[in-house]
């Protein structure tokens, strides 16, 4: 049994209707056909494998048939079925090749051999094929005959380079310029073709069929043919296709370009290793990434370009362009466009092709490193995405100001309404009768509570307390995914902090969960996780608000898959409300039964004074078995601040926040 002809063969068009992607060619032939207003001679030029030959014979057999003038041959005609897809052919119609006679002599012999009638059909054609290969002596011997043929001859002259046919020979024909075929039809002709043919094709697969065919119908088909050979019961897939055609997976693709947003260099010379293992070519990788990058740049300045078919590309690789186009910034995307297009024309030639690439994706990592308008604008759009990300986290703690202005309100809010003894400890030194309790408390100062209580009071709570997070509405805008990309320049500014931090997040611990106010550490041991949290969660928050600009709770645990360990633990569980008592002497007046005046709402607040660590100093020393009247005076100042805030710590289970100068 016969092997079957190649598929640019058994799908060869024989009428104008099937020729796809030359409209504009052959609407105006058929229009001349069906007026019968056939030039004697027509120049067919075009890139190779869209169809001039092709059109040359369909002109040729619709000039013969027995029906014309019509627009395309019938088909039932004895010259049309000669000169049909498996016909034996015609002794009228000649073809010529002019890579083999383009001579002086090949058009001697042709220009007296063309006088002759035809035999049986109405005109004699002559095509002739890469017409540029014809000599100037072969053109000038037959510039008489095209210029002025017989009656019953025809000239169809089919070349990929016009430029190359000489000019009197071009102005006595009709030119008609062929083009390459859209991407977008030839995937479909060729869905086509697939279901005629019985097997199946990945959607995947097709765009890489349709790239190595480079716009020629014939080569695309002869592709295909390959494929269609190889191909087994799942039939063409995109493993077969990529790994026929030696193309990029786009697995590798998607890291490398995944690292160079993330700024990971390690992830980024990771895949050059694996193109390299896999005995992939490093210029075809450095093509097929410039071209990814093409895509991108597209879809960052066109973010509808793969649902609108602006880039033609199936539709879970559109949604993965989309996104790892939100990652970068213009500028940064051209730049790295511009690095590897111009890394590819130097590896032309070259004797280390991983050198170069290597040195490419160093170029394209290190921003910083140019100081052209290029890498100063590569470096603004990182600014500006991580300025985006972070929203306007740091104007956030204005809020509190309200509360310094209104003394009476910060007392209520810091005094716990549940642990009184620490409530009756600090009151015993200000006056000998013992504090009221806290049901008691309000309704006996009832008016200054009252004009206070409508401005925020509750606000500076959660500022002083570790839940202050959830205050700044912007940082929920972050996901994981953005705290994996900034992570890196959070762990260069823990270095330059503390050493023991950075060693820890880069040896012990990876970002394993985010929820837009906790940050979740995995600790591969135990023992590195007790470590972090002796002092190194601090710097890691003072580093996260120098990048990102937002205040995060710092979470460990053991592994990703193992139990939380849970966040660092409290000061002292009995008295949750300690941080508060210990911000409220610092950023608020002195309570209002420091004095009988001060029960009287004044015209104008207070002048501020100095934090009021005496009163727990005071405190301190009222235990018994002292006598109360001993107690330290509130006003004293010889009384150390430092003291105090020791006291806070030891009694309270306080942890002072932050210390604000006096006055």
């Amino acid at each position: 049994m016969d092997s079957p002809l190649a598929l640019y063969r058994r799908y060869r068009p024989e009428t104008f209707a099937e020729v796809i992607g030359q409209e504009h060619v052959t609407e105006p032939l058929r229009a001349a056909l069906a007026g019968n207003r056939v030039n004697h001679a027509y120049l067919f030029s075009g890139p190779r494998g869209c169809g001039k030959t092709t059109s040359a014979r369909i002109l040729a057999r619709a000039l013969n048939c027995e029906r014309a003038p019509i627009a395309d041959p019938c088909g039932e005609c004895d010259s049309c079925r000669d000169l049909a897809r498996g016909g034996p052919g015609s002794i009228d119609v000649i073809e010529i090749d002019a890579a083999s006679h383009g001579g002086v002599d090949d058009a001697r012999d042709l220009r007296e051999k063309a006088f002759f009638a035809p035999v049986k059909s109405r005109y004699k054609v002559y095509i002739i094929d890469e017409a540029h290969m014809v000599t100037t002596q072969g053109f000038n011997a037959l510039l008489k005959l095209v210029e002025e043929p017989p009656p019953h001859l025809r000239f169809i002259f089919a070349t990929t380079e016009p430029d190359k046919v000489i000019p009197t020979i071009r102005s006595r024909t009709h030119h008609y310029p062929f083009r390459l075929i859209p991407p977008r039809l030839l995937s479909s002709y060729l869905t086509e073709l697939c279901e005629l043919e019985g097997v199946s094709i990945e959607p995947t697969a097709l765009p890489l069929v349709v790239r190595a065919g480079a716009g020629s119908a014939r080569d695309t088909l002869s592709v295909l043919d390959q494929l269609l050979g190889g191909a087994g019961p799942a039939g063409v897939t995109y493993q077969l296709a990529s790994g026929l055609l030696g193309y990029t997976p786009d697995t590798l693709l998607d890291d490398v370009v995944d690292a160079f947003a993330a700024g990971d260099g390690g992830g980024v010379f990771g895949v050059v290793d694996r193109v390299i293992e896999t005995g992939q070519d490093p210029r075809r990788f450095t093509e097929d990434l410039l071209r990814r990058l093409r895509d991108l740049v597209i879809v960052s300045a066109v973010p509808d370009a793969p649902a609108t078919g602006l880039i033609d590309v199936s539709g879970d690789q559109g949604e993965r362009l989309v996104a790892q186009a939100a990652r970068f910034g213009r500028a940064e995307l051209t730049r790295a466009a511009d690095l590897v297009a111009a890394g590819l024309t130097e590896m032309r030639g070259a004797t280390a092709p991983r050198l170069l690439l290597e040195l490419i994706c160093a170029r394209v990592l290190l921003p910083a490193a140019d100081h052209g308008t290029d890498g100063v604008l590569a470096r603004l759009d990182r600014l500006e995405r991580r300025m985006s990300i972070a929203g306007s986290a740091p104007a956030e703690p204005a809020a509190p100001a309200p509360a310094a202005a209104a003394p009476v309100a910060a007392v209520p809010t810091a005094v716990p309404p549940t642990p009184v003894p620490p409530a009756e400890k600090l009151a015993a030194p200000v006056e000998p009768d013992p504090m009221p309790e806290p049901d008691d408390f309000d309704p006996e100062p009832p008016e200054p509570v009252e004009p206070v209580a409508s401005a925020p009071a509750a606000e500076p709570a959660p500022v002083a307390t570790p839940a202050a997070p959830p205050a700044p509405a912007p940082t929920g805008s972050l996901s994981l995914v953005d705290v994996r990309r900034l992570w890196p320049d959070v762990i260069a500014a823990t270095q330059r902090k503390r050493r023991v931090t950075w060693i820890h997040l880069t040896q012990n611990s990876q970002v394993v969960g985010f929820d837009g106010t906790t940050l979740t550490l995995g600790f591969n041991n135990a023992g590195a996780r007790g470590s972090f949290e002796g002092g190194s969660a601090e710097v890691l928050q003072e580093a996260i608000r120098e990048v990102v600009g937002a205040e995060w709770r710092i979470e460990c645990i053991l592994d990703p898959g193992a139990t939380a360990g849970g966040a660092p633990p409290p000061a002292d569980p009995g008295f949750p409300a300690a941080p508060a008592v210990s911000a409220a002497p610092l950023t608020s007046d002195p309570p209002p039964w420091d004095t009988p005046a001060a029960a009287e709402p004044a015209p104008e607040p207070p002048a501020p004074r100095r934090p009021r660590m005496a009163d727990i100093q005071a405190e301190a020393e009222a235990e018994p078995p002292h006598d109360p009247d001993e107690a330290v005076d509130l006003d004293d100042a010889d009384v150390d601040a430092e003291s105090g805030a020791e006291l806070l710590v030891r009694e309270l289970g306080a942890q002072v926040i932050e210390e604000i100068p006096h006055g």
